[in-house]
């Protein structure tokens, strides 16, 4: 049986679109139509958007003068910079940045530089960095940097990777399970990051001496990370195992199996994480997200409870009110319990390893609504 004889792969037929309005034609869309679209959208849009300067790092006090965080104030146009530093070892260190001066409140007198970067508006909001997302408090910016692109070749290759990948793991966990996926993986690609970061950071700030360990990421809290390729490297850990002989090319040009692929890219991953690769916080990420996607594809009922916390409007909620909502979710959680037994089914012996009723009760829940 080849991959897209497959329930969850195959697309239904197009139903008659004479008389459907653009926006009866939008509520249509899958779930991942809706990423794709909402990543481009954003990336598109914020390029039309005022630019800002962010604030990256602490302050670069002069030494000498006194001046307290409390008492200063960020002023000014900024400037490219260029400061000194002296390691415990005496070696001389330049930096330059971009960076706005640093006032002392009180006397008005420059006690020093801060390093800033130029952001649209949307990006500014809603990249994530340590500083930001997490010694801030900042944790909107954990699902926001999923929507963020550092510019149109990132955009293009993770999108490329949802279009053709995508819909096969929606159809096999619904609309619904699909988007907890997407944004659990992403979440866990940000975590992996801050974890390694922070060990780094913690490392370095303790050390008497410059200390590389492999793994630990020793740059700046304040390092921006945007991109949705932790939750596309979930999504290529989910299509390996649902389809891990479908066929495709990498580099557009040579034949390789999809699980095949998968390994590859989270060898890469794992391998330039460990040299310290340019982007090795990116790297990190990447293996965050294909974790998470190799755990929750393979224990999909643990995606139910990721929308709990809006209560009302969803009627699978464990917060759901009324005799109704209490009616309709143990109908829901009945029918999930039978999809998920099949699905399981599916994993040990093959689809045709299902029974007639198995089979129409996978392709009904496949038509519902998510």
């Amino acid at each position: 049986m080849g991959i897209y004889d497959r329930d969850y792969i195959r697309r239904p037929p197009p139903g008659p679109a004479q008389g459907r309005s653009p926006l009866a034609s939008m509520r249509m869309w899958s779930v991942n139509t809706w990423l794709i679209v909402i990543c481009a959208g954003v990336y598109f849009i914020d390029e039309f958007l005022p630019v800002s300067y962010v604030e990256m790092s602490a302050s670069h006090l002069f030494e000498g003068i006194p001046g307290q965080p409390s008492t200063a104030v960020v002023t000014g146009d900024p400037r490219v910079v260029t400061v000194s530093t002296t390691d415990p070892h005496g070696d001389t260190q330049r930096k330059q940045f971009l960076g706005r001066p640093v006032l002392d409140r009180v006397n008005g007198r420059q006690i020093g530089w801060v390093e800033v970067a130029p952001m649209h508006l949307l990006r500014g909001a809603l990249y994530f960095s340590t500083s930001r997302g997490f010694l801030r408090l900042e944790f909107w910016r954990f699902i926001g940097f999923q929507f963020l692109h550092h510019d149109f070749l990132h955009l293009l290759m993770n999108m490329i990777g949802l279009y053709f990948l995508g819909p096969m793991v929606e159809r096999y966990l619904g609309g619904k399970r699909y988007l907890g996926f997407y944004l659990l993986c992403g979440i866990a690609g940000a975590l992996m990051y801050l974890a390694l970061n922070l060990g780094g950071y913690v490392v370095a700030l303790f050390a008497q001496r410059p200390v590389e360990i492999p793994g630990l990421l020793f740059n700046s809290p304040a390092t921006p990370m945007v991109g949705a390729s932790a939750g596309v490297f979930g999504v290529i850990m989910a299509g390996a195992f649902l389809a891990p002989r479908a066929v495709i090319l990498f580099m557009l040009f040579l034949p390789m199996r999809l699980a095949t692929f998968a390994y590859i890219m989270v060898a890469i991953a794992f391998v330039s994480l460990l040299m310290s690769a340019d982007n090795a916080g990116g790297q990190a990420a990447h293996l965050g997200g294909a974790i998470a996607g190799f755990y929750f594809i393979r224990h999909p009922k643990h995606l139910h409870g990721f929308f709990d916390i809006v209560g009302r409007v969803d009627p699978t909620s464990h917060h759901y009110r009324g005799k109704r909502g209490r009616s309709v979710f143990r109908r829901s959680t009945a029918r999930r319990g039978q999809v998920d037994r099949i699905l399981d089914k599916i994993s040990a012996g093959g689809l045709h390893s299902l029974t007639e009723r198995e089979k129409r009760i996978l392709r009904e829940a496949s038509q519902r609504k998510p």
